[in-house]
């Protein structure tokens, strides 16, 4: 797609949100001082994706390409690390259509086992996210099935930007939103949101998978190391066409977490507030925890936990 002719405002994040409301979940905001987690007392509020429908925010923008485009008898297919694939194969089953997920060897198993839950068929090859993305595109012109793309599409896009909508509603004096960036659709979605407002949206990557910092550096997507323990969340090859533009102009900065720090996020929210986080849902959170980003006293920042599909098991010992 141009990234020219791609509009996701407002009005339309607006319209994809009435579109979506019917299968997906307003997801809690949980207002929490600083002082839970030994910071400063600034004022918290965790945006819990992590309690969407599939596990993660994604169920947002596979529901508003099902809704908002034609999908052929073909039915759908996907390329994902993951989650957009459980959240397309989700979609497909509550809109009664075929769906084919692409995952590449690194896809978690609890990732894995919802998509086969959920009855589409998978296809497991490749070692990272960009090897999925080839077969599924070469799957669909041979086949004529819908591609829905994890981030680099309008509808994606307008899906991730209700998120910032909830946000605004639940948390209506917020100044700071904190997001983890993989391909770049969600931070796209949430600062197309909060465009021409005084609200900041900072983003977050891996220091071993920084898509968005490589591009920003380079004034163009380009590509990037995968070699992250987020890397079936946080690692495409680069971000996407459509959402650098949006992310250039709309996001206040970009910071790195390395894994370690993530792994500390992880049992931070587990011990402190029963949350399940996978590495690529708390990162955002590690730049608050591990110093990187740092709030004024009084200052309003939410954070958004994405997604959820791992295992306490899988963070706790390690």
């Amino acid at each position: 797609m141009d990234a020219t002719s791609v509009s996701v405002d407002r009005e339309r994040i607006s319209d994809a949100y009435e579109r979506i409301r019917p299968y997906v979940r307003k997801t809690p905001l949980l207002q929490t001082g600083g002082r839970d987690f030994g910071l400063l007392p600034a004022r918290f509020a965790f945006k819990l994706e992590s309690m969407q429908i599939s596990g993660s925010f994604k169920a947002r923008g596979a529901f508003a390409n099902l809704v908002m485009r034609e999908v052929p008898a073909s039915g759908v297919a996907a390329a994902s690390g993951g989650n957009h694939g459980a959240a397309v194969a989700y979609a497909a089953m509550r809109r009664g259509v075929k769906a084919r997920i692409f995952v590449p060897t690194v896809s978690s198993a609890p990732k894995v086992a919802r998509i086969r839950e959920y009855g589409a068929e998978l296809i497991v090859g490749g070692e990272r996210y960009g090897d999925t993305v080839e077969a599924c595109a070469e799957y669909c012109r041979q086949s004529g099935a819908l591609n829905i793309h994890a981030f680099d599409q309008e509808q994606t896009l307008l899906g991730t930007g209700t998120v910032g909508m909830e946000i605004q509603e639940q948390f209506p004096d917020v100044e700071t939103v904190i997001v983890a960036v993989g391909g770049g659709g969600l931070i796209a979605g949430i600062a197309s949101w909060f465009a021409g407002t005084n609200v900041r949206v900072i983003g977050v990557e891996p220091e071993d998978a920084p898509t968005l910092t490589r591009a920003l550096e380079a004034g163009r997507p380009v590509d990037a190391p995968a070699n992250s323990i987020a890397s079936d969340s946080l690692a495409p090859r680069r971000v996407g066409e459509t959402v650098f533009p949006i992310a250039s102009r709309f996001v206040s900065r970009v910071l790195l977490v390395n894994d370690d720090e993530i792994r500390t996020a992880q049992r931070a929210l587990w011990t402190g507030l029963g949350a399940v986080a996978e590495p690529g849902g708390a990162a955002a959170f590690a730049a608050v925890l591990c110093g990187k980003y740092q709030p004024r006293e009084d200052e309003r920042v939410c954070v958004v936990i994405s997604g959820s599909n791992a295992s306490p098991e899988s963070f706790v010992a390690a």
